[in-house]
């Protein structure tokens, strides 16, 4: 029986077929490694020349491309033809082409997308609803990193067709803030309060200097526009710490800041109107 399976092997393993395998196990085990070292090399050069999503675009664009190389070498071995196979793979190719055309319609437009590089890898963008860090460009899809740690992918076409704004594509930014007070409040007083709680703030450029001026009268309040320059890395910290410097200056200085009221007029300007409160359930209480 032994004889026979030892035969059997023998049969199957002729010279030629040996051949093959080795030829295979040498095509596999260096072509990946190569590979590997390929994209890394070119990686490199693209990453010291170009921006990061050229140099992910570069490392996929030569991957894809060496393991179909190391494929058809290893098809080759057992056999197939080239020409065989590029003609299925263009028979395949229209028909998945007419199946697809909203992932050709995504190429066309991240191809659009990285050529007009309208924002970067680790740039902050809002696209629509969604805000977040950009963690790759692909001729698919856009990959998110959202503030609450979420995963986001939106395609393509999506990001061309809608308007995308690219939060953190300047070094410094500019805070606008519309806080009221009370209408009894000097004006002049509360803008220089408001000025020295801008200058002594750490997160707050004094070049542009702030913006600070009277923008309306709400129902209820003086509304003064507060413009606030400050380097686009401390959006958090500069929203965080003028809040509760404004809260506690203000609260320093006995500065009002309202909330929402109504008042009933009649039409003169300081006569209000007049309010009576009526019992009369009570009083038929009474006389029952």
């Amino acid at each position: 029986m032994f004889d026979s399976i030892i035969q059997s092997v023998q049969d199957i393993l002729t010279p030629t077929v040996v051949g093959h395998i080795i030829r295979i196990l040498i095509i596999l085990l260096a072509g990946f490694p190569l590979l590997n070292l390929l994209v890394r090399v070119v990686s490199k050069s693209v990453k010291k020349r170009y921006s990061l999503q050229a140099e992910m675009i570069t490392k996929k664009i030569i991957f894809y491309v060496g393991v179909l190389i190391i494929l058809m070498m290893v098809l080759n071995e057992f056999g197939f033809r080239l020409s065989a196979i590029l003609g299925a793979a263009g028979i395949m190719g229209i028909a998945i082409g007419f199946a697809a055309q909203t992932s050709v319609s995504n190429v066309i437009s991240g191809i659009f997308l990285i050529s007009e590089q309208p924002f970067a890898v680790g740039d902050i963008v809002q696209i629509g609803n969604t805000t977040g860090i950009v963690l790759s460009i692909d001729l698919l899809s856009i990959k998110l990193r959202t503030f609450d740690n979420r995963f986001i992918r939106i395609p393509n076409e999506s990001i061309v067709k809608n308007e995308s704004v690219n939060i953190s594509r300047f070094p410094i930014r500019r805070m606008d803030l519309d806080i009221g007070v009370a209408y009894k409040e000097d004006i002049r007083r509360v803008i220089g309060v408001l000025k020295d709680i801008a200058t002594k703030n750490p997160y707050c450029l004094e070049e542009p200097e702030p913006m600070i001026f009277l923008n309306t009268f709400g129902d209820s309040a003086l509304i003064i526009r507060y413009a606030l320059w400050f380097e686009k890395s401390d959006v958090i910290n500069l929203k965080r710490s003028i809040m509760m410097d404004i809260k506690e200056r203000f609260d320093a200085e006995d500065i009002e800041i309202p909330f929402p009221h109504r008042t009933i007029y009649t039409g003169e300007v300081t006569k209000p109107f007049p309010l009576t409160i009526s019992d009369k359930q009570a009083n038929q209480d009474d006389k029952t």
